[in-house]
């Protein structure tokens, strides 16, 4: 097998090739490694090299599971692999060995993916960008001026590059919806509860963060969920299998659903008119296939929430950042600036605060299960604006010293009166601000890859369920993919070029390249 023909296939259709003796692991590893080599230069998205575990699966006959010898990239963030380090983007970590395999690494070992190695991801996963201080920036193959995304950016540069057909991911506000949407991907956040956490820890952020992939193809996203989810004695939540596999499901026909959508924001109050452009699309779409679609006001105050969102994250932080402290002795140095003062917020913050935002999750769950009472689907865009240039969130040196300097003072609360969590909000947020919902809340969301803008740039849309709507979503995905397909559309990454000089022509698109520094 060729790279060319590599590319062209998804996981699903990789195993049954293997399957069939057609390929070998050993080949099909070759080949992903070949496609690493050859574009990962440009991309920065593979930062951890798993050489001799990987070469001792391909090779072993015994190997065996539904995506037996598929080449497949873990996460370097909550997916930690035995012997290896798990860096979370941290300086402080990039040593941190773990003793053991992450639940969901055991699960996707289980299934017969050939892991070779870890995908770049922010600081503590803390940023919708991958540009951490220890291993730089990821870049976006269809532009490289651009993001990813993040935190599981390095996962969505890979597979849109084709070094992988799906990588592992996560998601704790967006982390495997945002560089689905900016990548060209599907992306499903699953149910809270779907995928468990452990041994290592407990479900983060009170449940707010699930594990998952980001794919090209629906069929993908549907079997390996069918890989990963499922209870586990130490979960913090009994999540029962559902009695149909979402891989056989979403072959079912899909019933006529209700669908409000809306991209109306109080954080952002004039999204781009891409991303406006990409929910009536997707809107027009759903109703040509039948769905009863209708422009909705969103259930939710999104400025709210974010700040009881940001309010649950800064503690999370601190935790991180004290757990590393103590348990590596890790100096205040070995942490990018804007960090220690997200961190710096959650201590000074105290428990009322967090409480207080804790308590608020009921009120968001509320207001969306009252719009699920009318409405099977909230559909929104999945970004506020096409994918930001590098950079762009990337605090100044004058700040980053001010912010090593409150944290050094433990002057959080001077930090927290100066309007600094409104500044947080406005820049971090505001191209992003449709996906923490669903981690607050707990329903599944997916985004999936319906528009690219004039630029050449994916902008994807999402979509929110119900709890346990998990199945619902990946057939209306499905049916969209049947409907409107995407998996001819693959970034042809030249790897000759260089990140100045990059243009990436669109497979079967007919619109013209992007050029370094559009913005869409």
């Amino acid at each position: 097998m060729d790279v060319e023909q590599y590319l062209t296939l998804d996981a699903t259709g990789l195993a049954a090739l293997v399957a069939s003796g057609e390929v070998s692991p050993g080949e099909l590893l070759a080949v992903a490694r070949e496609r690493r080599d050859a574009v990962d230069h440009a991309l920065n998205a593979v930062v951890v090299p798993l050489t001799r575990p990987a070469d001792d699966r391909a090779a072993d006959p015994a190997l065996s599971g539904p995506f037996t010898g598929v080449p497949f990239l873990l996460k370097d963030l909550a997916q930690e692999y035995a012997g290896y380090p798990t860096s979370s983007g941290s300086r402080a970590l990039a040593h941190d060995v773990a003793a053991e395999h992450a639940l969901v690494t055991q699960r996707f070992l289980r299934a017969g993916l050939v892991v070779f190695g870890k995908t770049n991801v922010p600081e503590f996963g803390a940023k919708g960008v991958t540009e951490p201080v220890l291993f730089g920036p990821a870049r976006n193959p269809w532009n490289l001026a651009h993001t990813p995304g993040g935190s599981s950016g390095g996962a969505g540069a890979a597979v849109a590059a084709g070094i992988v057909p799906a990588a592992g991911a996560n998601d704790g506000g967006g982390s495997i919806r945002v560089p689905a949407a900016c990548n060209g991907l599907v992306g499903l956040k699953a149910s809270r509860g779907l995928t468990p956490y452990g041994p290592q820890t407990g479900e983060l952020m009170m449940g707010m963060v699930t594990q998952g992939v980001v794919t090209r193809t629906v069929r993908d996203s549907a079997a390996l969920l069918d890989a990963i989810i499922g209870p586990h004695p130490d979960a913090a939540y009994e999540a029962v299998r559902p009695p149909v596999p979402f891989a056989e499901l979403i072959q079912r026909p899909v019933p006529a659903v209700r669908v409000g959508y809306s991209w109306a924001s109080a954080i952002n109050a004039h999204p781009h008119p891409e991303a406006v452009a990409a929910v009536e699309q997707a809107a027009a779409l759903l109703a040509d296939l039948g769905h009863h679609v209708e422009e909705v006001a969103p259930p939710h105050d999104d400025e709210a929430l974010a700040r009881d969102f940001l309010t649950i994250w800064f503690a999370q932080l601190y935790a991180q950042v004290s757990d590393a402290r103590r348990r590596l002795r890790s100096p205040s140095s070995s942490f990018e600036a804007d960090t220690l003062a997200a961190a710096e917020l959650g201590r000074a913050a105290g428990v009322r605060p967090l409480l207080a935002a804790v308590t608020n999750v009921n009120a968001h769950t509320r207001a969306l299960a009252s719009f699920h009472e009318t409405y099977d689907i909230l559909l929104t865009p999945t970004l506020a604006q096409p994918p930001l240039l590098v950079g762009a969130l990337t605090p100044s040196t004058a700040l980053q010293r001010a912010s090593r300097a409150v944290a050094r003072a433990r002057a959080g609360r001077l930090l927290a009166a100066s309007g600094l969590l409104d500044e947080i909000i406005s820049e971090n947020l505001s191209w992003v601000p449709y996906t923490q919902l669903a981690n607050l809340t707990g329903r599944p969301a997916i985004s999936v890859p319906l528009h690219w803008t004039a630029t050449g740039l994916p902008l994807g849309v999402q979509l929110v369920g119900r709890l346990g709507a998990d199945g619902v979503l990946l057939q209306l995905a499905a049916q969209l993919e049947e409907a409107h397909p995407w998996f001819h559309r693959y970034s042809h990454l030249d790897p000759a070029l260089t990140t100045r000089e990059y243009r990436a022509p669109l497979t079967g698109s007919g619109r013209p390249a992007p050029t370094p520094g559009s913005t869409g």
